[in-house]
C-alpha cells in the first residue's frame, strides 16, 4: 500500500536522504522557526519566511527597527508620497542574521530549514533589498533558499559571489513551464541551476501564480506533468515538489508514485501548536466552511489571494503604514495608499467620515497582526482532522502528529489526535 514514507528526497548535490514532506513557508512567521524546526527533527524540510523579518526580529529578539524606521520618517505619515521612506541595509541584514542564525542553532535531527524570499516585498529598493536578504540568510547558515512571489530574473546572480551560493540548496515556486523557463535561463548564466522546483497549483494559499479570472481553469498534476515533461525533453534532472492542495499522505503519495522528489504542504499545520497564528485565529481557521474560502484582488502585489472571506482584513479602515513597515513600496507607493485615498474621498463627498477598504488591503500591516486569514482552499477541511472540545473549541494539534498522519496514513484515511499511534 502506497504511503509517503515509502520514498525518500534526495537532492543531487546532497547523497543524505530525507523524509520527503516539506512545510511551506508561510509569513509572517506563520511559519514559525518552531514548525520549520519541528519538520527538520523529524526529518523533513521545514520553512521560515522572511517577509516582514525586522517585525519578526523585534517580536522575538527586542530590537527596535519597526519602531525606529517609524521615528525617521514620521514626517511622511500624512502624506501619499511615500518615495522618500527607504529600509536600512544593515537593519534588514541584522534582523535576517538574528531570525535565520537563531534558528539554525536551534536545529536538531537529521532534516533542513530553508527560508521562503519573495520577490513581491519590494521595499521601495527592490535590487538592494533582496540582495541583502539573499545573502544574509546564506552568511547567517540556512541550509537552503525557496525563492517565491516572482520570476527572480536576477536572484542567481545576486548570491553568485557569495561563498556558500554552491552549498546551501536553492530552489524556485513555479505554476507553469512559461514561469520555470526565463528562470532556468537566467539561472544557466550563473552556472548554477536550482537543486529544486516547487510546482504550486490553484488550490494554495495565499498569492497565486494565476490570473484571478482563470485560476480555476488549472489543475496540480497536470501543470506538474507539464513541467516533468519539459524538464525531460531539457535534459535536466531537477526534483520537483508539488504544493497546494495536497492534504493527505495519499494525496502525497500519488504525486510521489508518478515522480515527485516531495511534497509541500502548509494548510494543516496552521493549526499545530508551534504555528505562529495566534490560537483565536486557528479557531477561525478550523471553523471555515467551503463557502467561507475566495479568491480575491485585495492584495496590493497584483497578485490574486486566496483567503477567508470574513477575515478582518476586508473593509477594514486603516490608514496605510509604510513608515513602520512599508514591504510593498514601489517608486514611492502602494496599490492600498491610493484605495484608502479613494475610499476616503468618496466618504467625504457624501459628508461622511465613515468608510472601508474594500478594493485593496495594507497587507502589511493585516500580516503582522495576524488578521489576513490567506489559506488553501482544502481549510474547511481542517474541523475533519481533529476533535471538538466540550467548550466548542477544536483541538490544536501537534506539528508532530499531522507530520507523521503525512507519512504515514493511507487510503486517504486522516488519523484524529485520540487515534494517533502512528510508526513505520
Amino acid at each position: 500500500m502506497n504511503k509517503v514514507d515509502n520514498f525518500r528526497l534526495k537532492f543531487n548535490n546532497d547523497n543524505k536522504e530525507y523524509v520527503p514532506i516539506m512545510i511551506g513557508g508561510m509569513g509572517v512567521d506563520i511559519s514559525s522557526s518552531e514548525l520549520a524546526l519541528e519538520a527538520a527533527r523529524l526529518g523533513g524540510v521545514g520553512h521560515i519566511s522572511d517577509a516582514l523579518v525586522t517585525d519578526v526580529s523585534d517580536r522575538k529578539f527586542d530590537t527596535k527597527f519597526v519602531a525606529d524606521k517609524r521615528k525617521q520618517y514620521k514626517d511622511s505619515l500624512n502624506s501619499t508620497d511615500k518615495s522618500r521612506i527607504h529600509f536600512d541595509a544593515v537593519d534588514i541584514r541584522a534582523a535576517m542574521q538574528l531570525h535565520v542564525g537563531k534558528t539554525m542553532e536551534a536545529k536538531r535531527g537529521d532534516g533542513l530549514v530553508f527560508v521562503n524570499i519573495m520577490e513581491k516585498l519590494t521595499m521601495n529598493n527592490p535590487k538592494d533589498t533582496l540582495t541583502t536578504r539573499l545573502n544574509s540568510a546564506l552568511d547567517a547558515g540556512i541550509d537552503g533558499i525557496t525563492l517565491s512571489a516572482g520570476l527572480h530574473l536576477n536572484s542567481m546572480a545576486m548570491m553568485q559571489e557569495n561563498k556558500r551560493f554552491r552549498d546551501a540548496k536553492l530552489g524556485i515556486i513555479v505554476s507553469s513551464v512559461r514561469a520555470l523557463k526565463p528562470f532556468l535561463q537566467r539561472a544557466k548564466r550563473s552556472n548554477r541551476m536550482p537543486d529544486f522546483i516547487v510546482v504550486e497549483g490553484p488550490l494554495a494559499g495565499g498569492h497565486l501564480g494565476f490570473a484571478f479570472d482563470n485560476w480555476k481553469e488549472f489543475n496540480l498534476a497536470v501543470i506538474f506533468s507539464e513541467i516533468k515533461q519539459f524538464l525531460h525533453e531539457s535534459n535536466l534532472d531537477i526534483p520537483l515538489i508539488p504544493a497546494g492542495g495536497i492534504f493527505t499522505g495519499s494525496d502525497g503519495a500519488a504525486f510521489l508514485a508518478d515522480g515527485a522528489a516531495a511534497i509541500q504542504v502548509a494548510t494543516r499545520f496552521t493549526v499545530t501548536e508551534e504555528c505562529g497564528l495566534p490560537d483565536k485565529a486557528k479557531q477561525e481557521y478550523f471553523r471555515a466552511t467551503e463557502a467561507d474560502v475566495e479568491v480575491n484582488t485585495s492584495s496590493p502585489t497584483g497578485y490574486p489571494m486566496r483567503m477567508l472571506s470574513y477575515s478582518p482584513s476586508i473593509g477594514a479602515k486603516l490608514k496605510p503604514n509604510c513608515e513602520s513597515l512599508g514591504y510593498l513600496l514601489e517608486n514611492g507607493t502602494c496599490a492600498y495608499i491610493d484605495a484608502y485615498e479613494r475610499a476616503k474621498a468618496e466618504a467625504a463627498s457624501k459628508g461622511s467620515k465613515a468608510f472601508g477598504v474594500y478594493e485593496k488591503t495594507c497587507l502589511c500591516t493585516h500580516m503582522q497582526l495576524f488578521q489576513c486569514y490567506t489559506c488553501g482552499h482544502y481549510v474547511y477541511r481542517l474541523k475533519d482532522t481533529t476533535v471538538k472540545q466540550d467548550d466548542g473549541k477544536y483541538q490544536i494539534l501537534t506539528a508532530e502528529h499531522v507530520f507523521k498522519d503525512y507519512q504515514f496514513s493511507t487510503d486517504g484515511k486522516i488519523a484524529l489526535p485520540a487515534s494517533a499511534i502512528l510508526s513505520a
